[in-house]
């Protein structure tokens, strides 16, 4: 269950919050969604896939940081092994909200979240003021946001040029076991070398060459995970 409300310097006063790593807290995740602003801060430590919601029509990318449900391979106990953690993974449990009216932006928590704990930290002081924490989560509600808002023109642009093909991986592990990732697209590297000057100029402009090129270097990554796997398993 979720409760997600405004937060309020009143009500909130007392809230702590915990930025502890660690399944208990939430992070034994798949994947995460990363928006293509994020791309070059993430690209060195996750493969980025992208996948489609059918009912949606859209695309999101991922950060993906296992192969099945529930398996995070950069937790390693209480600590996240990598070097950035993706915005969504990072804000929680705050949330964007916004007005009836659309017309302004709000910050929300969750109030149900599991990081919504008595030893965490303070949100407010004792004033009534934001503490330097709370400064720093809406600050990357911000940059989430903003990422968000832009990311509909990339996947446009990657679906106008045709640059998206379905993504199936099979991973054989050192036990013998079998690993299958489908449901996933990547860049399609071939039609991408294939564009013309003007096709090429058009996304440069558009400000999306950047994120496709991360893109496709994030993929280097996969056989890091496959190694993160591969020691998952022998440790039992």
């Amino acid at each position: 269950m979720a409760r997600h409300v405004m937060l309020d310097p009143d009500a909130h006063r007392d809230l702590r919050v915990s930025f502890a790593r660690g399944a208990q807290w939430g992070d034994a995740v798949m994947s995460a969604i990363v928006t293509p602003a994020e791309f070059r801060r993430v690209q060195n430590d996750y493969a980025i896939l992208f996948r489609h919601d059918l009912a949606a029509d859209r695309f999101d990318a991922h950060a993906l940081f296992g192969f099945e449900p529930g398996e995070n391979l950069y937790l390693e106990g209480d600590r996240w092994d990598a070097g950035a953690l993706p915005l969504a993974i990072d804000i929680q449990p705050f949330l964007i909200g916004a007005t009836r009216d659309g017309t302004a932006r709000q910050v929300h928590i969750d109030l149900d979240h599991v990081r919504v704990a008595p030893a965490g930290v303070r949100l407010f002081d004792e004033d009534g003021r934001t503490t330097p924490f709370t400064d720093a989560a809406v600050e990357k509600l911000s940059a989430l946001d903003t990422g968000w808002q832009a990311a509909p023109a990339f996947f446009s642009a990657l679906r106008r040029h045709e640059l998206l093909e379905p993504f199936t991986l099979e991973v054989t592990l050192a036990d013998g076991a079998v690993n299958r990732l489908v449901g996933y697209h990547v860049i399609d590297e071939a039609k991408l070398r294939a564009l013309d000057a003007a096709a090429l100029g058009e996304l440069h402009g558009g400000g999306h060459l950047m994120p496709i090129f991360m893109a496709l270097a994030s993929l280097t990554n996969l056989s890091g995970l496959v190694a993160r796997k591969n020691r998952r398993s022998a440790d039992g």
